[in-house]
This record gives C-alpha cells, structure tokens and sequence, in this order.
C-alpha cells in the first residue's frame, strides 16, 4: 500500500467518525452514577419508559446516540451536532447565536430533549428517543473537548502521537484517558460512587455545564507542549476527567429529577 493511499483511507476513516464523547464505558458509568440518585418518581418514570422496549437500565442506552450512525443513519446525521459545542469566543462564555445556530449543539439539544421528555402528551416512543438522547448528550457535555474551542475543532485538529500511534487530542481524551486507568467498569464505577456536592451537582444548565468544561480545555498544560504524549500526561489529567464523569452522573440525576419528578 503506496503512503499517499494510506494517508486518504486514514483521513477517510477520521472524517467517516463520530465524536464519540468517553466511548462506552464512560458513557455507562455516568449513567449507573445518576441511576441510584433518582427520587422514587423519577425512577419510576424512567423504569416505565425503559421497560417498553425491554431495558433495563440508563446504562442500557447511555451509548445508543453513538450507534445510531448503523442504527438509523438518518436520525444519525441529523444529530450529529447534537453531542458537542465549540466555543468561538475568546472567553468561555456560551452565546447561543454565536456557538449553537439553528440550536444544532449539545446545550440546546440537552433542553430541547429534556422538554419532549417532560411532556406528558408525547407518546412513549418520543419520550424514550429523548431520555436516550439526554442520558448520551449529559455525558458529551461532560467532556472537556466537546465544549472545547471553535478555531481547532475541540481538538480534532490537534494532531498527537500516543503509545506509538497517531492520533488527535480529541480522541486522546475521548478513548484513552479513561481506559487507560485499566479498571473493568464495575470497579471503576465503586472508584467513582463518592459523593458530589450538592452545590455542584444540583444546577441543572447545561449552558453553565459547557463552559466549565470550556474552562478546563483552557487551562494551562491541557494542550500538549509536544506532539508526542506519553502515560504522564494521561495520569496527570486523569482526575479531572474522572471528576467530570462523576459530575455528569450527578447532573444527570438532578435533570431527570427535575424533568420527571
């Protein structure tokens, strides 16, 4: 294989791609965070909703959004801007109309989810398609590159190589950061099960959400001095990417409280 074609089935391959925000395990221990923090009546609903289609936890869909590029390509490609924000400002501020047009990023479609969630008129199909979405869309909010900066793509435009492989900074957090801690997800979910405080847990905006996680992306050391990463840099962010799921978790929790209780 000549390099020039190698190089266009690699671009191919990265452009073909999603986002996929903490990939699975990630996305599943912010949801088996959250369940335990339902009220009784928001468990209730969400135990319902699951049930019609034979589910059994908010783990069971936490990473349907992400399978829905061979689930339902339509419904894929109408959403695809629906799991991240990229700030264009040269601070962290959320401006609608600047960073999420025609409402097509993860902060309008956490609320505009949560709203067809929260509508008793909807048939239950409806209302399971959106609670699938907002377990998915809290989680993507969550991590940092996906509320990241608007001139390099979250860090897809960041090219690094990692344990010998290229790669971008976006994918860097979204596949190693947290598979590199070498836990099974039941182990990794008691790690992370302490508690959050109630004062960062409790607001539910997603608009606020995302500029936190603007605000990591901005902090000194998070972008790499040097193309080449190695595991200190991965250990080294680390807890704040754990602290993020965990945070997640909890949000999670406090919006479908708020949605269904």
């Amino acid at each position: 294989m000549t390099r020039p074609f190698a190089l266009c089935c690699l671009l191919l391959l990265l452009i073909a791609l999603p986002a996929q925000a903490w990939r699975p395990l990630g996305h599943r221990m912010v949801a088996r965070l959250a369940e335990p923090r339902l009220t009784p009546l928001a468990q209730a609903e969400v135990s319902r909703l699951l049930a019609t289609e034979h589910l059994h936890s908010l783990a069971d869909v936490a990473n349907w959004a992400d399978e829905l590029r061979e689930r339902d390509p339509q419904l894929g490609r109408r959403s695809a801007k629906w799991h991240y924000v990229n700030f264009s400002g040269d601070d962290c501020r959320y401006d609608a109309a600047r960073d999420c047009p025609g409402g097509d990023c993860v902060v309008a479609a956490i609320d505009a989810q949560a709203a067809i969630l929260a509508d008793r008129t909807r048939d239950d199909a409806a209302r399971l398609q959106a609670l699938k979405f907002v377990v998915h869309f809290v989680g993507d909010v969550h991590q940092p590159l996906h509320a990241g900066n608007g001139h390099d793509r979250g860090g897809n435009d960041v090219q690094v190589h990692y344990r010998g492989k290229g790669t971008h900074l976006h994918a860097l957090w979204d596949l190693d950061m947290l598979a590199a801690a070498r836990l099974d997800e039941d182990a990794y979910v008691r790690r992370l099960s302490s508690p959050v405080p109630a004062r960062a847990a409790g607001v539910v905006s997603p608009a606020a959400w995302a500029e936190q996680s603007c605000r990591i992306v901005r902090t000194p050391g998070f972008y790499p001095r040097r193309a080449k990463v190695d595991d200190a840099y991965l250990a080294h962010h680390r807890a704040t990417a754990e602290r993020q799921v965990q945070l997640a978790g909890a949000r999670l929790a406090a919006l479908l409280n708020a949605t269904l209780d």
